[in-house]
């Protein structure tokens, strides 16, 4: 299942309540102010605080 990219429009990220950016290659959702990205699991994302990755400073 892939992600509907709609979705964008009425995500934001949990934290910051900032808009998120699709990575399409690493499959998850980026918030940059916050510099973590959340996981997508079969095209749902995975919008938990707990769950989210930090980015590293590369990114």
């Amino acid at each position: 299942m892939a992600f509907d990219k709609k979705l964008l429009d009425i995500v934001a990220c949990p934290v910051c309540k900032g808009k998120l950016e699709f990575d399409k290659e690493g499959q998850q959702l980026i918030c940059k102010f916050d510099k973590i990205a959340y996981p997508i699991n079969d095209g749902i994302p995975v919008l938990l605080e707990n769950r989210a990755i930090p980015l590293s400073t590369v990114e």
